[in-house]
């Protein structure tokens, strides 16, 4: 009897596997890091909470609410140590999403790989550093753009000479799709941010042309992969093709394996949707495929979100859930046996074609702006992702573009998913805060004892805290490159937000343009329209109230900066007839409410996708009645589960909106109506009474 044949190829090896994570503090994050790598995670993921990632300390008053809710707090070398206690760091490979303080916190882990006994030169892994993309979609900018770039270019510099293995700068389009970008604007957004670094690099002197080579070759990329699968596949083929090009014509590179295009993918969070949220699982699926199928443009690390993140954060078990769809296609599948299953395909070749011939149009555009920090200034970049996100929510609520139960198969079973949303999602105990803040503060008061640090600690080898950041505030008054004075901080003991301050002092802040004003109409206003509905109903509660115009205050408290969903209410509420006062992000509950009464606004509208609405709310709740003006309507937008619905309308506000609330045209009409309530005002033609039992959200009147 014959043995059966076994006619299978050797495999490839797989891509990286990483779930994105980290709440709370450091030992929670750590317990969750070490479960799962035993699970089969092949790299580390760190998510950083706000305060982190925009350079403040816990007990500041912009960190309030913020504290450990998007990603794990690090305020200084102590958290770093518990973030990664009894982790190798040098047989790791660890990506970290951090850009405004990317410099502090790639010190924070180097630190404590010195004192792993690790060799420095072998950590392997990536920090984003990405700031540009910050400015145009994501919000945790600090510093303008000049100086953004230096702490870019002395972290590519340092790491060349020192740190060979690691990636210093993820040039990061996946943000940009967030916001709205269509794939040719997200290629050549991408592609003239990571020139303008190359160029920054090279003009410095700090890396001899004869080792340039090596900086072009540790860039790497980290893009966004959509639900219409042909065309994200053929995007990241353009990428490769303009990559190579860029690479070896403008900085003539010879060496193929330097001019290579790594990237690594998280796939599309935009897309994801609260109502019936386990279609997103088959929407994460078919994302995945289109950056794995193809061989000659695979990503070399994916990590996928969670079936339920339009909900509110996923717990531990639906991460899982995400790593073993990645598991599944590498392991059990023969993916990984053969070459490009698509080279040859003429479909894919024409379009392929066509997405390098306008990315390279749109990116000498750019260039003739005067390159990308320039577009970003100018407000370019945003009105251009505003104008595309408005059309793309302009093609859903018409119904042209397809969302499967959202706008077209509504109907549904009821879901065991979730048959309990309060218990279906990640809470973050807000106890955690108050233990952080005073941690902090303990911190600072122990650091300059002689024996702070485990009795380790030398006075005559190490500054005191107050020394490293003078040493810091010299050297960024100079041309030193800061690495180093970055390090001698870390060491110190100095803090995340002690090392931003000193910078601020030095480079000041950036509000990045909203792009709000000249974003054009995406909606038609004819006659018989929902949009010309709406107009209607503002004009006529206008003029009963007396005034030229309805005023609406968008306000983004906190340090939430995902500006996108306050960016298209804007935009809208324009559209419809509203004075729109949006002064972009990061704002005071204080600061807030000040701008609501200098305007005499008729409806104060907050965004927030953080989880802070629970702290911040009420406080822009309790100050607007201080202040005599609680009869102005409050309303909220974001990622709110229903628990936190429901006490949010107790406490006063008039109505909560959620991603199940798709159509922003009908948003604005209820919002007219939250104000002819609050002003006593006839309800004849409620627009929410429209469409009877379409929506869920939670409102009173």
């Amino acid at each position: 009897m014959t043995e059966p044949q076994d006619d299978r190829r050797p495999k490839d090896r797989p891509w990286l596997m990483r779930t994105y994570a980290g709440h709370s503090t450091a030992e929670a994050s750590n317990e969750l890091y070490r479960r799962n790598l035993e699970k089969g995670q092949t790299g580390l993921s760190v998510a950083f909470d706000l305060p982190t990632q925009t350079g403040y300390d816990p007990d500041h008053v912009l960190a309030r609410g913020e504290v450990g809710r998007v990603g794990v707090p690090v305020s200084h070398l102590g958290d770093m140590r518990r973030l990664f206690d009894g982790i190798p760091l040098e047989k790791m490979n660890t990506s970290m999403t951090i850009n405004a303080t990317a410099m502090w916190l790639l010190a924070l882990y180097q630190v404590v790989a010195e004192e792993q006994g690790a060799d420095v030169s072998q950590l392997k892994g990536t920090t984003q550093n990405d700031i540009v993309k910050e400015y145009l979609s994501r919000g945790t900018h600090v510093f303008p753009p000049g100086p953004s770039l230096r702490l870019t270019t002395d972290m590519i510099a340092y790491t060349v000479a020192h740190l060979p293995k690691w990636n210093p700068v993820n040039i990061c389009s996946y943000h940009l799709q967030e916001a709205g970008a269509t794939p040719v604007q997200e290629i050549s957004y991408a592609m003239a941010t990571a020139v303008a670094v190359l160029d920054a690099v090279r003009d410095s002197g700090q890396v001899p042309p004869e080792e340039f080579g090596q900086v072009v070759g540790r860039i790497s990329f980290f893009v966004n992969a959509g639900v219409r699968f042909v065309e994200e596949m053929c995007k990241m083929r353009a990428f490769t093709r303009i990559w190579d090009r860029i690479t070896a014509e403008r900085y003539g590179i010879t060496d193929a394996r330097q001019r290579r295009f790594r990237y690594g993918v998280q796939v599309n969070s935009l897309g994801l949707t609260e109502a019936q949220p386990e279609n997103n699982v088959q929407r994460i699926v078919l994302e995945m495929l289109a950056v794995t199928l193809s061989k000659d443009a695979r990503a070399r690390a994916v990590q996928l979100p969670a079936w339920n993140e339009a909900l509110g954060l996923p717990r531990p078990w639906d991460q899982q859930w995400s790593l073993r769809i990645q598991q599944v296609l590498a392991h059990e599948s023969d993916l990984l046996e053969y070459e490009d299953i698509f080279a040859g395909s003429h479909v894919v070749e024409k379009r392929v074609e066509t997405l390098v011939e306008e990315s390279l149009a749109e990116m000498e555009r750019i260039e003739q702006m005067g390159g990308v920090l320039a577009a970003v200034e100018s407000g370019y970049l945003k009105s251009q992702l505003v104008a595309s996100h408005a059309e793309r929510r302009a093609r859903i609520e018409s119904g042209q573009e397809r969302i499967v139960g959202v706008n077209c198969y509504e109907s549904s079973e009821p879901s065991p998913l979730t048959a309990d949303l309060d218990t279906a999602i990640l809470t973050v105990d807000p106890a955690g805060e108050a233990a952080t803040v005073e941690a902090v503060r303990d911190w600072r008061a122990a650091r300059d004892e002689p024996f702070w640090r485990e009795g380790t600690r030398d006075p005559g080898l190490y500054p005191s805290a107050e020394q490293a950041l003078a040493a810091l505030r010299e050297a960024a008054s100079g041309e030193t490159n800061l690495m180093e004075a970055t390090l001698e901080c870390a060491r110190a003991g100095v803090t995340t937000g002690e090392w931003a301050g000193a910078l601020r002092e030095v480079f000041g802040e950036f509000r990045a343009p909203t792009g709000v004003s000249s974003a054009p109409v995406a909606v038609s206003a004819e006659e018989g329209s929902e949009l010309a509905g709406v107009r209607a109903k503002v004009e006529r509660t206008a003029e009963e109230l007396g005034v030229a115009k309805l005023r609406l205050l968008v306000g983004k408290p906190g340090l939430d900066g995902h500006s996108n969903g306050a960016e298209q209410i804007a935009v809208r509420a324009r559209d419809a007839g509203f004075e729109v006062v949006y002064q972009g992000i990061r704002l005071t509950p204080e600061e807030i409410v000040a701008a609501a009464l200098a305007e005499d606004v008729h409806c104060v509208g907050l965004s927030i996708l953080s989880g802070s609405h629970t702290e911040l709310v009420p406080d822009v709740l309790e100050r607007m009645r201080t202040a005599g003006a609680d009869e102005v309507p409050v309303i909220v937008g974001g990622i709110i589960p229903s628990a936190d619905a429901r006490a949010l309308i107790e406490a006063g506000v008039a109505a909560v909106f959620t991603p199940k609330d798709f159509g922003i045209t009908e948003i604005i009409g209820r919002i007219v109506d939250q104000i002819r309530t609050r002003n006593k005002l006839e309800q004849s033609d409620r627009t929410s009474d429209a469409t009877p039992g379409r929506r869920e959200t939670v409102e009173v009147s």
